[in-house]
């Protein structure tokens, strides 16, 4: 009698185990990745910048260039924008070399110094571009945009991710006569955010009056950009 149940005990194990492999065999795993967009208005804009001067004593190019940024600061500071938002953002001065004849001689020097604004009130942010022009500035090296709050927008964001990866799925289960049963592993590929700021800057005309055509800034929509990666079981 103990060795039939003896017997009867590694038949069922063999049976469990012949069950086990059949089953994983028939088992197949897809793996897709998934991205899901969100946009989002943009709320914050940095301006970069400032003044270029150039003159044959580099002091006085300095001092051209530190003056004007002085009377920009105080331009802006009188449009209500806070000091701790202007910040330098750049600094150089370098020399412009004469190339003619034998000997290289310095023609003049160049200074230049770029300011960060930091601009809160969207819709002020021609008008104080303006004011910047009209208080000295000669160079506008852009404007970059983003989102105080992006958190609802990234988890949007997610989600659409995970749809698009099983959407995928499914549609390679069918190619392929299967049927997707569960997910397996799910990676989060990185959630990042960037402004589309095409158009969305026009210098109509920078320092003159708002009669005369100011410059218009159209706030960016930002694009708050999710991936992931899921493998998933089908049979």
């Amino acid at each position: 009698m103990a060795r039939f149940l003896r017997k009867t005990a590694a038949f069922t194990v063999a049976v469990i185990m012949i069950l086990g492999i059949s089953l994983a065999a028939a088992e197949t795993k897809i793996t897709v990745s998934g991205t899901g967009e969100t946009q989002v208005s943009a709320d914050t804009a940095i301006v970069s910048l400032g003044v270029s001067a150039r003159d044959k004593d580099v002091l006085k190019a300095q001092q051209k260039v530190n003056e004007a940024i002085a009377a920009i600061r105080e331009a802006l500071i009188g449009q209500g924008v806070k000091e701790e938002q202007i910040n330098t953002d750049y600094m150089n001065i370098y020399a412009i070399y004469d190339y003619e004849g034998d000997q290289e001689q310095v023609k003049a020097y160049s200074a230049s110094s770029t300011l960060a604004v930091k601009v809160t009130d969207m819709e002020k942010t021609g008008t104080l571009i303006d004011e910047a022009f009209r208080a000295g500035a000669n160079t506008l090296n852009g404007i970059s945009f983003s989102a105080s709050d992006t958190d609802a927008a990234k988890a949007e964001s997610l989600k659409a991710a995970v749809a698009d990866a099983r959407a995928k799925a499914e549609v390679i289960a069918e190619a392929a006569g299967l049927k997707i049963t569960g997910m397996e592993i799910i990676n989060e590929g990185g959630v990042y955010s960037f402004d589309n700021s095409v158009g969305n800057f026009s210098a109509k005309s920078l320092g003159r009056t708002e009669e005369a055509g100011g410059t218009v800034v159209q706030a960016a929509k930002l694009v708050v950009s999710a991936t992931v990666s899921i493998t998933f079981t089908a049979e």
